[in-house]
């Protein structure tokens, strides 16, 4: 029963970090953070699944490796966009202008 409800919660929350992905595409900042609320529900499946058959963690190490370099990137990305830019909207951000 334990484990049905870890992967139902898992689900609830890729689904809502969906969700506010797909509603908030306008600050660079919302999506981020979106980003990093549907990594950490994917590493609560994954560690589910490997704790469920007693599996290594290794796998999960490197998911961590990866997905702390994504979000690196990311937040690089946010301020030099706001250094040039002077805000986070993607309306401003004009890909013919750099």
């Amino acid at each position: 029963m334990l484990i049905f409800f870890n992967l139902i919660l898992s689900i609830i929350i890729f689904i809502s970090g969906v969700l506010v992905f797909s509603l908030k595409r306008k600050h660079l900042l919302c999506t981020l953070l979106s980003l990093e609320f549907i990594v950490l529900s994917l590493f609560y499946m994954i560690f589910m699944y490997l704790m469920n058959y007693d599996y290594e963690f290794y796998f999960l190490m490197m998911f961590l490796v990866y997905s702390v370099c994504e979000g690196a990137l990311g937040l690089s990305i946010l301020v030099s966009m706001v250094r040039t830019h002077g805000n986070d909207f993607f309306q401003s951000f004009n890909i013919l202008r750099c």
